[in-house]
């Protein structure tokens, strides 16, 4: 195994040792790792017995005795004992900003069901005494059936305050009748969006207190449940989680009831110098009516909001919804809901409209498309300017996120576009309630990540935290890894395993899909990514090589130590 190195260590190797004490070159790293199984995620060089660091890159990967060399007094020497190290992982889509508004309230065990989750909210109530507006997220829609929830089960456990809950794919909300008052949302209130934003009405009209997509977000600013100063200490704590999983790089993909105050969030945490990842962000467009004005906004985040340890650079397009809310775009009705197909937030002239004004600005797309039809669109979009001469130099790159339900041809388009596939792993555990919506068909077309790598395509994998639907530990790749190697829910091995089986997707891909894959999406492949020369020192350890264990023993893995910039960000037990 030979030692890559950077020019000024290939030239430093061939002169005299006289010339290399007098040399004014740095001649010494500052951190060397070594004796532990360094997987590179670089084809090129897969493996290697050391690393060394110096000012935060990586100057040598390679043989243990050359690296070695770059020693000097004030070198420091960490033997890994056999642990792994990897490069720190990217979490390729979560909600960090708008996460930070979230992670200190209520999270309900997303798959406890109904009664549970009445109980928690009860014994809630009972610590906060004081808090006019009672606020968590995790429930699972699907779970209530096709009415979903009501406001009269949950003024069965809090009557004399405000409740205000996101499901937890936070596409859909849940309040009690105090909390209905105190929105003024009544029978004559009118929807946002009929038929994707509106809120759901028994016989006769009237609210029962189970929003949809936009009225569920928007009612957030109305209680003031976001504030500067609460999500920017609640993102810190993110950070600080996530750092603990061994992320170093994020995307934020969309600051939803944040985003007047995602700038001013992110320099109050920079300020703290509690930015310990690296953050593309994003400004999102989520109604038709935003369409006209994507562009014009993200050229003016791109333009002001450009930092050493964050850009919100990107331009996110919520395409349609979800499978449980019935509003993911789909070719066939919904289960029980004759003419439901879901409904595209943008038409299919809107969606090419802003594609080919982003290719035109060189701005990144990243597109929420969940159902089949919503995808095949946005690849529809995807392709006209990919056939346009007018965009042949553009450096836009494309990534639709989510891709639940898909079909045999639109994998095949994935790899023919060079569009990125962006999914979050432990969703592709058995759907027992999401079932029962779609047709068999659609249910054996869930998450078909094997089938993608196939075909050549990129695959990028992340949270969607707070929407992962396990709380906290949905952020952690490690338990995601599992999930989508085994497509069963973790430690369980006689769980049901979500079709198609063949779905199963390997170790290596889905380190890759953490790494980087994630790298390519962010447009940072140059930087981070992998353990290579010239790239930042971002790296994660771990106490197992992820190559060794067992299939069902894959979440137990522990992170050590993450390290960004050659600088430990966290290390277990301190």
């Amino acid at each position: 195994m030979k030692i890559h190195l950077t020019l000024f260590t290939l030239v430093l190797s061939i002169i005299s040792p006289f010339t290399l004490a007098k040399s004014t070159l740095p001649t010494s790293a500052d951190l060397i790792l070594f004796n532990g199984k360094i997987y590179t995620v670089n084809e090129q060089q897969p493996w290697a017995e050391a690393v060394a660091v110096k000012g935060g890159e990586i100057i040598a990967v390679g043989d243990l005795n050359e690296v070695k060399l770059l020693s000097g007094k004030a070198t420091k020497h960490q033997d890994l004992q056999g642990s792994m190290l990897l490069p720190g992982f990217i979490d390729s889509h979560a909600h960090p900003v708008m996460g930070g508004a979230y992670v200190r309230s209520l999270s309900l065990d997303t798959f406890a069901g109904p009664t549970r989750w009445l109980a928690q909210i009860k014994d809630y109530a009972k610590q906060k005494p004081d808090d006019k507006v009672l606020f968590g997220y995790g429930f699972l829609a699907s779970a209530f059936g096709p009415e979903g929830p009501t406001s009269a089960m949950l003024d069965q456990v809090v009557s004399d305050r405000s409740v205000y809950l996101m499901d937890e794919g936070f596409h859909g909300a849940w309040g009690n009748t105090k909390a209905l008052e105190l929105l003024k949302i009544d029978k004559n209130t009118p929807d946002l969006e009929p038929g994707f934003s509106y809120y759901k009405r028994d016989k006769n009209g009237n609210p029962t207190g189970y929003f949809l997509e936009e009225t569920a977000t928007a009612a957030m600013d109305q209680l003031g449940i976001v504030t500067v100063d609460s999500v920017a200490l609640g993102t810190s704590d993110i950070i600080k989680i996530m750092n603990s999983y061994g992320i170093t790089s994020v995307f934020d993909a969309g600051a939803l009831e944040g985003s007047e105050m995602q700038i001013d969030i992110l320099d109050r945490i920079v300020e703290q110098g509690d930015m310990t990842v690296r953050m593309k962000a994003s400004h999102m467009a989520s109604t038709a009516a935003q369409a006209d004005t994507a562009i014009k906004a993200t050229i003016h985040k791109r333009n002001i909001s450009k930092r050493e340890m964050y850009h919100i650079n990107m331009l996110k397009i919520m395409n349609d919804g979800t499978i449980e809310g019935k509003t993911a775009g789909m070719f066939e009705d919904y289960q029980g809901e004759p003419g439901n197909k879901g409904v595209n937030v943008f038409t299919q002239q809107q969606m090419n409209k802003m594609i080919v004004q982003a290719s035109a600005e060189n701005i990144d797309v990243h597109i929420h498309a969940l159902g089949e039809r919503a995808i095949s669109e946005t690849l529809n979009a995807i392709e006209l300017v990919r056939q346009s001469p007018s965009n042949a130099n553009s450096t836009s790159r494309y990534t639709i996120c989510h891709i639940q339900v898909m079909t045999d041809n639109d994998i095949q388009r994935f790899a023919k576009l060079d569009v990125v596939a962006q999914s979050t792993p432990l969703w592709a555990s058995y759907d027992e309630f999401g079932k029962a919506f779609v047709s068999d068909d659609q249910f054996s077309r869930y998450f078909r990540f094997n089938s993608l790598k196939k075909a050549g395509v990129k695959m990028s994998f992340g949270s969607d935290f707070p929407a992962s639907g396990a709380g906290t530990l949905g952020m952690s790749p490690i338990f995601n890894m599992e999930i989508g190697h085994t497509r069963q829910s973790p430690d369980t091995e006689n769980a049901p395993i979500q079709p198609g089986e063949h779905e199963r997707l390997d170790i290596a891909s889905l380190i890759k899909g953490y790494t980087l894959d994630g790298a390519y999406q962010l447009h940072m492949e140059e930087q981070i990514g992998s353990i290579e020369v010239g790239k930042k020192a971002d790296f994660v350890i771990l106490n197992k090589n992820l190559f060794q264990v067992d299939k069902y023993d894959i979440h137990k893995v522990q992170v050590l130590e993450t390290i960004l910039d050659g600088n430990t960000v966290y290390s277990a037990g301190k």
